[in-house]
């Protein structure tokens, strides 16, 4: 009883940790603008290609009045960006991020990151590896993505999406024991992310460079 006291305890740590990185997310430790070449839902595609995807409910308006300026602003900066193309490599984006941090793959989430966010994932997995547990979650469904905020800085665009999901999620020990949360509860989840492109460059990808808890 105490080995599985001290389990669970070890798990909320690390469940406190990705809430440093991800923003909270309870219950699991947890185009105006897209370049027409290569934008960010391409190389999401082909990562998890063969992979079934979460169902996805489209949002009744997917841009709120307060980044209408911001995508005009990276639209008239960039002639390719368009901004349905851009939301629906961002969804694309979210699903592959989380899978690659549940499985603990650092390499598949270089590219996809900023050098903050990267380091910030990439030490939680780390922390999670010491510890001898492994995340068995599974995105259930997307449920609303939304483009929240937009803005074009020194040529330096950026985006927030809010995404609200549904994530089933278990932490298990080196043993495969459950220590912590149940894939057959799906837990509510609300994020925002942020991505970032220097609109002139020659790479056609956006990073992303920021998560927080979407209220």
């Amino acid at each position: 009883m105490l080995g599985i006291v001290l389990l669970a305890m070890v798990a909320g740590f690390l469940a406190m940790r990705l809430y440093s990185v991800l923003g909270k997310r309870t219950g699991h430790e947890q185009t105006f603008v897209a370049p027409p070449a290569e934008p960010i839902a391409r190389p999401a595609t082909q990562m998890i290609e063969g992979q079934p995807a979460a169902a996805t409910v489209a949002a009744d308006n997917p841009v709120e009045a307060s980044a209408a300026a911001g995508l005009r602003a990276i639209a008239a900066a960039d002639g390719g960006f368009d901004a349905g193309r851009f939301l629906e490599g961002a969804t694309s984006a979210y699903r592959m991020i989380l899978e690659a941090y549940w499985r603990g793959d650092s390499e598949a989430l270089k590219p996809l990151t900023g050098e903050h966010v990267f380091e910030a994932f990439n030490h939680a997995i780390e922390e999670r590896k010491t510890a001898g547990f492994t995340l068995d979650n599974r995105l259930v469904t997307i449920d609303k993505a939304v483009i929240s905020a937009a803005s074009l800085e020194n040529r330096q665009a950026e985006i927030t999406v809010r995404f609200d999901a549904d994530i089933a999620a278990v932490t298990r020990d080196a043993d495969g024991k459950v220590v912590a949360g149940s894939l057959d509860d799906a837990t509510p989840t609300h994020d925002a992310w942020t991505f970032a492109r220097e609109v002139r460059a020659g790479d056609p990808n956006w990073l992303l460079i920021d998560t927080d808890e979407s209220a």
